[in-house]
């Protein structure tokens, strides 16, 4: 039987839906999601691995127009990583109008050889009516290999997605073993978890302003499994924010976090968490290189 194998990255403006669909073709939660714009740092590897294909998502940090060296380094990742997949996926959600940073990522995709399928996200939000004018709308964007609708919340279209992804990779062997979902470390899944349940309900100027570390995982002699997390904040004023009313917001995300590591590692956990200030790192190229961007 013949085999295909390759990679695939998603690219849309923020909160575009990418994570979101990541996680839905892979079937399991490997990228954290959030309404907040950049909630992807990292090019987080999906793999869907099927008997005739093993399809490798690349998910990338939304492209948008930089304000800050990390808004810069965001876009080389993305940028870095268009020049080396084999196929494009163009996410645009139904549930808004093409706008300015759609338009944006559209002229840069211009620029790359490889085929691009633009997909129309969050497919659920809408009526079919707004569907077929946003199919309408993106079709004049450019030229696009394909165009598929999809809702990932709803799994309605993914294995179709699935289909025309892998219809575009090359023809190869099997790059990872058939049981490896994602190759991410543990770790790094881990402090995504942590800024993931810190992400949740904070007022609009912090999310960029959060990074986690993990600063130590290890077994205590009873054979709990202790994870020790640093979240890192710009200035002293979110971190009242970030503590809440006598520590109860932190108390909320160690809780939120905690179930997540816990369902990651398959074992009960002990998560401490702290929280410090590292003022303007997104702007400080050495502050950036420490929290690992």
């Amino acid at each position: 039987m013949t085999t295909r194998s390759g990679f695939c990255c998603f690219v849309g403006r923020p909160n575009a839906g990418k994570s979101t669909l990541t996680n839905a073709l892979v079937g399991d939660k490997i990228v954290i999601t959030s309404d907040k714009p950049q909630t992807t740092r990292h090019a987080v590897r999906g793999i869907l691995t099927r008997p005739d294909a093993q399809l490798i998502l690349v998910d990338t940090p939304g492209l948008h127009r930089p304000r800050t060296l990390l808004g810069e380094r965001l876009n080389d990742v993305v940028r870095s990583t268009l020049a080396e997949v084999d196929v494009v996926g163009f996410c645009v959600p139904a549930d808004q109008r093409i706008g300015p940073g759609d338009r944006y990522i559209a002229e840069e995709l211009k620029q790359i050889s490889a085929p691009v399928v633009a997909i129309v996200t969050k497919l659920d939000t809408v009526a079919k009516t707004k569907v077929a004018e946003q199919l309408i709308a993106i079709s004049q964007l450019g030229e696009f290999a394909d165009i598929v609708p999809v809702s990932a919340a709803k799994g309605e279209q993914v294995d179709v997605l699935a289909d025309v992804l892998i219809g575009h990779l090359p023809e190869g062997p099997m790059l990872y073993p058939q049981d490896v979902i994602t190759d991410n470390d543990v770790e790094t899944r881990v402090a995504e978890l942590v800024r993931e349940a810190a992400l949740e309900g904070v007022r609009d100027e912090l999310p960029h302003s959060i990074a986690v570390t993990i600063d130590e995982i290890r077994r205590r002699e009873s054979g709990l499994q202790e994870v020790f997390a640093t979240i890192h904040l710009e200035r002293d004023s979110q971190k009242g924010i970030v503590i809440g009313p006598g520590g109860a917001r932190l108390k909320k995300i160690g809780t939120t976090a905690r179930g997540g590591i816990e369902a990651l590692l398959g074992e009960r956990v002990h998560l401490a968490l702290h929280v410090a200030v590292e003022r303007d790192w997104q702007r400080d190229p050495k502050k950036l290189d420490r929290l690992g961007f």
